[in-house]
């Protein structure tokens, strides 16, 4: 009797292309036949059909296993069973991540408070293979790092595992999926959620409402948006910083976009000033535990620097999405009238503020005035950030100018000598901007390409293409080291990332 295996994982299966199926944990491919252990054999041969040797190896095994089932023996079927048991379960615990629910909770809280949300759902069925049933705890993680990772299908993949198994999604989690349908701007599902939530008798908070609403904003959906305001004030609710937040966002991201978009900021920045703290906090202890702000939970401009100390202060929320508001547009008249109500409001600008500032005077062309606001916040005594120095660098790109890349060259030195160095997302954008240079030496876009590479940085697939097609406008020979690394470096992102011919 041939012993059962332990684990699914790591299982023996023969199939049609010639080699050892391991689990997925491993990066090879599953179902490839196998190839026995230290003897050397091959069952296929190289068209598919069972080779000679395959064929002879059967037919004596099939004898051996024969005579040992047939009483004679017998001792060497036991050894042959314990051994491949006993080697087969110190496989298993080699490769082996986690045993129970606490130890795949644990790798699962790790994944998302790293980011690496694309291997949630690997983790999640590696729990399934093991036999180990997760717990709301399982879940909340989950739906938390696809909310973080903008992962909707995956998201919605959790949502009905954990119904399918007898578990109601409490009112935090229903935030969370909200939130999710913000990032992707899908409107329509959030809305869906809100239903649904309401079918499970799952009572919506102040926090549901809030979410749903930068929901609609996110997506552009002005009407709906409006449609919430009225709902939430004929209910008695008043609006808190958030929603005057989300207001201006829709109006952003209304298109086509109204004449006088920029005077609804300033007045919902002004009406703004009557939100109390106190009476509208809408945060709970779910989220405090989890350490998601609002400013997460409602994909505000802020999101990703909340939790940099000192580099914003919380209660200038609304200013801070009208200030980035007012930079997308590139109107400096708005940014300057802004400036002037924090100054009547007693309120000092912040980093993130003195950020969307210069941000607005380098797109509207103006990089002396750029400048000035970067070297009057240095030589005030704050600490400078990276963000600062690679907006100086990207706004003195703006038009390809001798004078812009000649400053932003110099700025790309200076950040560098003081430590301060380009995340993949920074260095992505930043050769993307460098890249479209069609004159001069190219000497930015070589300069940042270094900086990365020097970190092991692989930068995005769209600015790799521009990068390796800026270098081929410039004649450089085929045999180039640069033009090679870059021409490896596109192929290995195109393959991972394009599709190919008869690839969905």
């Amino acid at each position: 009797m041939r012993p059962k295996n332990p684990s699914r994982k790591g299982r023996l299966v023969f199939g049609p292309s010639g080699s050892i199926p391991l689990s997925k944990r491993t990066g090879l491919a599953p179902l490839q036949i196998i190839k026995a252990e230290g003897s050397g054999f091959s069952g296929f041969g190289s068209r598919g059909k069972p080779s000679t040797g395959f064929l002879h190896f059967a037919s004596s095994m099939k004898f051996l296993f024969r005579s040992v089932s047939a009483g004679y023996n017998r001792p060497l079927l036991q050894a042959l069973g314990c051994r491949r048991l006993s080697d087969v379960t110190a496989l298993k615990a080699k490769r082996n991540y986690a045993e129970n629910v606490s130890e795949y909770n644990t790798v699962l809280t790790s994944l998302v408070s790293k980011r690496r949300n694309f291997l949630l759902r690997d983790v999640y069925d590696d729990m399934m293979l093991d036999g180990v049933q997760p717990t709301r705890d399982t879940f909340q993680a989950l739906i938390i790092g696809t909310m973080r990772g903008a992962r909707l299908q995956d998201a919605l993949y959790f949502r009905d595992e954990m119904k399918a198994m007898g578990l109601v999604p409490e009112v935090a989690l229903y935030n969370h999926l909200i939130s999710t349908c913000g990032k992707c701007k899908n409107s329509d599902l959030a809305i869906q959620i809100l239903e649904e939530m309401k079918r499970y008798d799952v009572k919506p908070n102040g926090q549901t409402y809030v979410a749903l609403l930068n929901a609609c904003a996110a997506a552009g959906r002005l009407d709906r948006v409006l449609a919430i305001v009225r709902d939430m004030t004929a209910a008695g609710a008043a609006l808190n910083k958030y929603c005057y937040a989300g207001l201006i966002t829709a109006h952003m991201n209304k298109m086509p976009r109204a004449d006088d978009i920029a005077t609804k900021i300033i007045e919902f920045a002004e009406q703004s000033k009557g939100w109390s703290s106190v009476e509208a906090s809408t945060g709970n202890a779910a989220n405090v535990m989890a350490g998601i702000p609002e400013e997460e939970l409602y994909n505000l401009p802020t999101a990703d620097v909340v939790h940099r100390r000192g580099f914003l202060n919380r209660q200038l929320t609304v200013y801070h999405v009208a200030f980035h508001a007012c930079a997308d547009l590139r109107n400096v008249e708005a940014i300057e009238t802004l400036l002037e109500m924090l100054k009547k409001d007693r309120k000092t600008p912040d980093t993130f503020i003195v950020w969307q500032t210069m941000r607005c005077y380098f797109h509207a062309g103006d990089i002396d005035r750029g400048v000035q606001i970067f070297q009057e916040y240095l030589n005030g005594g704050k600490p400078p950030t990276v963000e600062l120095y690679a907006t100086v660098v990207e706004g003195a790109m703006v038009g390809y100018t001798p004078r812009g890349m000649q400053l932003a060259q110099e700025t790309l030195v200076n950040m560098t000598s003081r430590n301060f160095f380009l995340n993949p997302k920074m260095g992505s954008d930043l050769l993307l901007v460098a890249a479209g240079e069609k004159t001069g030496g190219y000497t930015n876009a070589n300069y940042i390409w270094d900086l990365m590479q020097a970190r092991n940085i692989v930068p995005t697939l769209p600015a790799v293409e521009a990068y390796y097609n800026g270098l081929k406008d410039r004649e450089i020979p085929e045999d180039d080291p640069r033009l090679q690394l870059v021409s490896r470096t596109l192929n290995n992102l195109q393959r991972r990332f394009r599709t190919g011919p008869g690839r969905p």
